[in-house]
């Protein structure tokens, strides 16, 4: 294994990782997608100087399809809605959410119940740099981890399905040692799911990276920033932040399940981004 792979195994009461083909009701795919799993790795340690590149998701349980119905908001609080409410409250009017609420709708949701999941992922610095070393970022992701601690909650594709989560050194030894307390209840698994979200970015867009700016790291000139001098005083006479603008767009790849282990590795799935734009 590599010196900057993680482990880390997850597993919760429900979860649902929705398909963005459909776009009323919600389905989940079988299986956790990468994006879900590097979000979780997120909730419990980030700093702007790293990004994580899951490596493989292995399925000890895969769980089993259930079906609910609940309420859900179709509407959206804009930002000039949230600057009104910040000076004026009584000038805005909250979302009503509910049953029968004018704000709310009822929506079925077809997800998966009791579900267990091994994460492993690359730690990664980003190409602007960073203060610390990798070795010190991968000591705090196995202090936070390892105790129990996240910045969030993280869940399961969405926030009402709350995951738990905990430390594991090795990602074979964890999956043998899981068969064997299953016992009779370890359920093999291999599936041809097809095309899968695999996250909102390209993976090639995280290695640029984002960092906050520090007193020396760059002497701001007046003449790049004009919006920022008024009246001959600088408003901001220093940029906070270095990085770059990098504008969503979903990535989806040829998602293979073979003996409960789903490849997710930007050099080794196949991406299929020309296919989904013509979708």
């Amino acid at each position: 294994m590599n010196d900057n792979r993680i482990t880390l195994r997850v597993w919760g009461d429900y979860a649902c990782f929705t398909r963005p083909e459909m776009k009323v009701e919600r389905v989940s795919y079988p299986v956790m997608t990468p994006s879900a799993a590097r979000g979780i790795l997120e909730a419990i340690f980030w700093e702007p100087e790293i990004y994580y590149l899951i490596d493989a998701i292995h399925v000890i349980q895969r769980g089993r399809w259930f079906s609910i119905r609940r309420n859900e908001v179709i509407s959206v609080i804009s930002v000039d809605s949230v600057k009104t409410w910040m000076k004026s409250p009584e000038k805005t009017s909250p979302i009503q959410a509910g049953g029968g609420a004018p704000d709310g709708t009822q929506r079925n949701m077809l997800g998966l119940q009791g579900v267990e999941y091994l994460i492993t992922a690359e730690v990664n610095l980003t190409g602007l740099g960073s203060r610390h070393t990798l070795k010190t970022y991968l000591e705090e992701i196995k202090r936070r981890a390892g105790n129990g601690k996240c910045y969030h909650r993280p869940y399961l594709g969405v926030r009402e399905f709350a995951a738990d989560f905990d430390w594991e050194d090795d990602a074979e030894a964890a999956l043998q040692r899981r068969k064997q307390e299953l016992g009779a209840a370890w359920r093999g698994y291999d599936d041809s799911i097809g095309l899968m979200l695999y996250d909102v970015f390209a993976p090639e867009a995280r290695m640029h990276g984002f960092r906050w700016l520090h007193e020396g790291d760059h002497l701001a000139d007046p003449r790049a920033h004009p919006e920022r001098w008024k009246k001959g005083k600088p408003k901001e006479a220093m940029p906070r932040t270095a990085g770059f603008l990098v504008k969503p767009e979903a990535v989806f790849f040829f998602a293979d399940v073979r003996d409960a282990k789903l490849d997710c590795h930007p050099t080794r799935v196949q991406f299929a981004r020309n296919q989904a734009r013509e979708e």
